[in-house]
C-alpha cells in the first residue's frame, strides 16, 4: 500500500483516477493552511508519514508548502518525491534527497522556455525596441534586422529545456554547440562539449543560452572572463538560475558592450529589487522568473499530472519512475 501526499488544488483534477487504486493507495490530501485528511478524516501533522508525494505548482505558491515539505521531512517511510519543477537547487531537495527518498523532477516546462529564449532572441535581432519607438513616434524609418541563419548557438545545459532551445534555433538555421557532462553527439546539435571547454567556445557564439543547473560547477559560470571572451554583438540569454551569472561582472560588461544585449528571466535573488541596474539598463530585456508561464497553464498542467500518474502507477508497480534525479547532483547543488 501507498500512502500519498499531495495538495489539495492538485488533488482534485486526478482524484477520479487516484480513486481507481482502491485500497492500494492511501491519498493524504492537505489543504491550503496545512491540515491533512485522509478519506474526510483530520490526520494530525506530523503523523501523515507518506511513502510518496507530489510537489506542484499550486502546492509552491500556497501557505502550505513549509507544512507539506515538513510533514515529508519527518516521514520516515518517504521512498519517492514527484516535483513539477526541473530545477533542484533548493535546500529542500536536498534534505528530501539526504532522507533516502528518490526525487524525479519534469520537464513539461522545456517549450514555454524554449518559446522564450527564441522570443528575446528574435525581439533583439530585429530590433523590437527601435522598431516600436520609431512607430510610438510615427517616423517612417528603415531599421536593419539580424537573421538566426548562420549564427551558432552556444548552449550552456544541454538538458531538456538546451536541447528545446535547440530545436527551435535550428529550424531557423542556427548551428548547435551543446555543453553537457559528456561529448556524446546528438542529433540536435553540430557538436557537444563539456563544461570546462565553453570559454574556447565563447569567441564564436553568436548567442549563449544558460539553461544548466545550479551547483559548486556552474555557480558564477558567467563572470569577467567568461564575458571578456564573448563574441562582439553576442547575446546572453539565462533561463537557469540566477546563480549561473555573477551580476556585478555582467554590468560591467554590458556597460562596455560585450555582450551586446542580455535576456534575464533569472536572478541571484529574487524579486529583483527596485534600484537594481537592471531594471533600466538598455542593453537588457527582463522578466520576473516567468519563462515558463503560459499564461494558460492548461496543458503544462495536463503533461505534468500525464507524467505523475505514469510515475505513481510504475510506483506502485515496483517499475523504475520516470525523470530521476542523480542524488549526487541533488546534493551538490546545495
Amino acid at each position: 500500500m501507498t500512502r500519498l501526499l499531495i495538495h489539495q488544488a492538485a488533488w482534485r483534477p486526478i482524484a477520479g483516477a487516484l480513486a481507481a487504486y482502491g485500497p492500494a493507495l492511501e491519498t493524504l490530501v492537505m489543504d491550503d493552511v496545512g491540515v491533512i485528511t485522509l478519506g474526510g478524516e483530520v490526520v494530525e501533522n506530523g503523523a501523515a508519514n507518506p511513502d510518496a508525494a507530489w510537489l506542484t505548482s499550486s502546492l509552491f505558491s500556497s501557505p502550505a508548502v513549509r507544512p507539506f515539505v515538513v510533514e515529508l521531512l519527518k516521514s520516515p517511510d518517504l521512498k519517492w518525491v514527484q516535483s513539477v519543477a526541473a530545477g533542484f537547487d533548493h535546500p529542500m531537495f536536498a534534505q528530501i534527497v539526504a532522507k533516502g527518498a528518490r526525487l524525479s523532477n519534469s520537464h513539461a516546462h522545456a517549450g514555454p522556455i524554449a518559446d522564450y529564449v527564441l522570443a528575446g532572441v528574435l525581439d533583439h535581432f530585429q530590433g523590437g525596441p527601435s522598431r516600436r519607438d520609431a512607430q510610438t513616434r510615427g517616423v517612417w524609418e528603415e531599421l536593419p534586422a539580424r537573421e538566426i541563419a548562420g549564427t551558432r548557438w552556444l548552449i550552456v545545459g544541454f538538458g531538456a529545456i538546451g536541447q528545446a532551445v535547440a530545436a527551435r534555433a535550428r529550424a531557423f538555421g542556427a548551428e548547435i554547440v551543446g555543453v553537457r557532462r559528456g561529448r556524446a553527439p546528438g542529433p540536435l546539435a553540430e557538436r557537444t562539449i563539456v563544461l570546462g571547454d565553453v570559454h574556447a567556445e565563447l569567441p564564436a557564439a553568436d548567442v549563449v543560452v544558460l539553461s544548466a543547473p545550479l551547483n559548486a560547477d556552474t555557480r558564477q559560470i558567467a563572470d569577467a572572463r567568461f564575458f571578456a571572451a564573448m563574441k562582439s554583438g553576442a547575446v546572453l540569454v539565462n533561463v537557469g538560475r540566477g546563480g549561473l551569472v555573477n551580476e556585478p561582472d555582467l554590468l560591467a560588461a554590458l556597460d562596455r558592450g560585450v555582450p551586446a544585449h542580455a535576456v534575464l528571466d533569472v536572478f541571484a535573488t529574487e524579486p529583483l529589487a527596485a534600484e537594481s541596474p537592471f531594471w533600466r539598463h538598455p542593453r537588457v530585456s527582463l522578466t520576473a522568473h516567468s519563462a515558463s508561464e503560459t499564461g494558460e497553464a492548461g496543458e503544462v498542467a495536463r503533461r505534468n499530472e500525464a507524467l505523475f500518474l505514469d510515475s505513481l502507477r510504475r510506483y506502485q508497480a515496483g517499475e523504475p519512475v520516470l525523470n530521476l534525479v542523480d542524488p549526487a547532483d541533488v546534493l551538490a547543488a546545495r
